[in-house]
């Protein structure tokens, strides 16, 4: 097994939600969720023939060092930077996952204009293009619901990378980086009117494709489907929010 390979446990194996399992020098993806069945099925009735499936929903965990190619040096000079403006690296980068060939940083919400402004003027970095903000929920990732990610490219080295910021859903805030990477305008503002991350700062956080008086952020797992009965040849379709539910 190389040291970038994710470890997936069985589900005897399954730690409570929210802690990891060392495996020597590796450790354990981080256990969120137990999901049964094909689709997640939780009422009665499984008619998909796989109800005994059981599988584990999980983040990967950090990846040990050496990262391999560029990734090491791009951390070790986020890290020196880092402890030059007098903050230890551990408060400020959470955990480094290298997955699928791709460097993942995730950082502290409150850090995240610092690294973001590392990032494009270090001149050894030099990652000039922010590709966006992407929101994402999970909602068994309990106190970590809404995670905001942040592509980065360096046109000057020829790289990518990410950066993830989480934050709760009781506390939906993570700082705009807009004012450093201007064409997040908009892109900020998707992720805030679809999912409900508010980033304080921004210069106008209005909705883009919903109306102004829209209640909710209609991208969120538990947004309730919602649907209008729809008849078809005789035959009437109910709305999605009464068929039966696979999640």
């Amino acid at each position: 097994m190389s040291e970038t390979e994710s470890v997936t446990p069985t589900p005897d194996e399954v730690q409570p939600q929210g802690q990891m399992q060392a495996l020597g020098s590796f450790q354990a993806p981080d256990v969120v969720a137990q999901r049964t069945g094909m689709f997640g099925v939780h009422d009665a009735g499984d008619t998909t023939g796989f109800g005994g499936l059981q599988q584990a929903a999980t983040f990967a965990a950090p990846s040990q060092r050496p990262y391999g190619s560029w990734f090491d040096s791009v951390v070790d000079i986020l890290e020196e930077l880092i402890t030059e403006d007098g903050l230890d690296v551990n408060d400020v980068i959470e955990k480094v996952v290298v997955e699928h060939d791709q460097l993942t940083i995730f950082i502290a919400r409150e850090h995240i204009q610092r690294v973001a402004r590392h990032l494009r003027d270090d001149q050894d970095l030099r990652f000039e293009l922010c590709i966006g903000t992407n929101g994402v929920h999970y909602p068994a990732d309990r106190g970590r619901e809404l995670h905001a990610i942040y592509p980065f490219m360096s046109i000057t080295h020829n790289r990518m990378l990410r950066l993830e910021v989480t934050c709760p859903d009781a506390d939906p805030h993570i700082p705009s980086i807009v004012d450093i990477y201007p064409a997040n305008d908009w892109q900020e503002r998707e992720t805030w009117d679809l999912m409900g991350i508010i980033f304080d700062g921004h210069p106008s956080l209005t909705r883009t494709a919903m109306p102004d008086d829209w209640v909710g952020h209609p991208q969120r797992k538990d947004y309730p489907l919602g649907g209008i009965p729809v008849e078809y040849k005789g035959a009437t379709v109910p709305p999605a929010d009464t068929r039966r539910s696979y999640n």
